[in-house]
């Protein structure tokens, strides 16, 4: 029975399979057969950790889930020494001897990438390159030579084989995004990278409908919304209207009654909250949020 290691919201990353996505999935899992870690990289909100997701659970393995930080550290992956365990025993079974012997031994406690590689999991490395190069330099040795090595553990072994049912899926956001680092070409040289963008408004529309309960026609018109909002926005896709973003609309357009209208101002101010600010960071203006807003009354006008 698939067990993932880290809490996951079950609604927040279940996927809506189309053929498209079936396609994908398939694919991908035969890549991870044949020993090929699979590397999910696209714009935030288009759905990489869901699918990174669905993919590990075809994999009928426990699922170990991991977020790159740049705080990550090889004691965070391999492990660590958490403390000491102190063991006496005292014989005094013959009364004229008192015999005492005491043991202090440190406790280790292994880290998530050595239990998942120790115990044949799948691993999600969400986001993996907003960790530091020289943490993921970790993952050459595993891929290469299917080795985890301890140094500086203080361990007596050099380094521990990784299972044979152990597999790695990676996600990561483009270059452009704030906090993300240049990954090694060592390491992308040994992964199969595949590129996901935003949804049709077809899908998103789908998507919209089966996790917000609304109908279909209104979640169509939001993700035509979306998709213009997005062309306003230009090819920077750090920027504007994520999928979770247009989630956001669709559920709260459900639970406040507010009509799918763009002549509503309702509707118009719950758009303005949701996407003026990171709609404003794509606008070249004196004023942007001001633009942002103008731009996002316009659209909804137009629907």
């Amino acid at each position: 029975m698939t067990e993932l290691k880290e809490r996951v919201n079950p609604d927040s990353h279940a996927l809506l399979q189309d053929e498209e996505t079936k396609r994908l999935l398939f694919r991908s899992l035969r890549y991870l057969k044949a020993g090929y870690p699979v590397h999910f990289t696209g714009p935030a909100g288009v759905g990489k950790t869901s699918l990174a997701l669905a993919l590990a659970k075809k994999r009928k393995n426990p699922v170990m889930l991991m977020h790159g930080n740049h705080e990550l550290n090889n004691r965070d992956l391999i492990g660590d020494f958490t403390g000491y365990n102190h063991k006496k025993t005292v014989d005094n079974y013959v009364r004229t001897v008192y015999k005492k012997d005491e043991n202090l031994t440190e406790s280790w406690q292994d880290g998530r990438l050595l239990e998942a590689a120790k115990n044949g999991y799948t691993l999600v490395y969400d986001e993996f390159t907003r960790s530091k190069p020289t943490t993921n330099n970790i993952f050459l040795s595993i891929l290469e030579e299917g080795v985890i090595p301890l140094y500086g553990s203080k361990q007596t072994e050099p380094f521990i084989r990784v299972h044979p049912q152990f597999t790695i899926i990676f996600t990561s956001n483009p270059m452009e995004y704030a906090g993300v680092y240049e990954t090694q070409d060592a390491l992308l040289d040994r992964l199969i990278t595949i590129p996901l963008d935003h949804n049709s408004s077809d899908k998103e529309a789908a998507i919209l409908s089966a996790k917000s309960g609304m109908d279909e026609t209104q979640a169509k018109e939001i993700a035509n919304l979306m998709a213009d909002l997005r062309e306003q926005c230009g090819k920077d896709l750090r920027y504007g209207p994520s999928l979770r973003s247009a989630l956001m609309i669709a559920r709260l357009v459900e639970e406040e009654d507010i009509p799918v209208d763009g002549e509503d101002e309702d509707f118009q101010t719950l758009c303005i909250d949701i996407l003026a600010y990171p709609i404003s960071k794509c606008l070249e203006s004196e004023q942007p949020l001001e633009a942002s807003k103008e731009l996002i009354r316009t659209s909804c006008r137009n629907m």
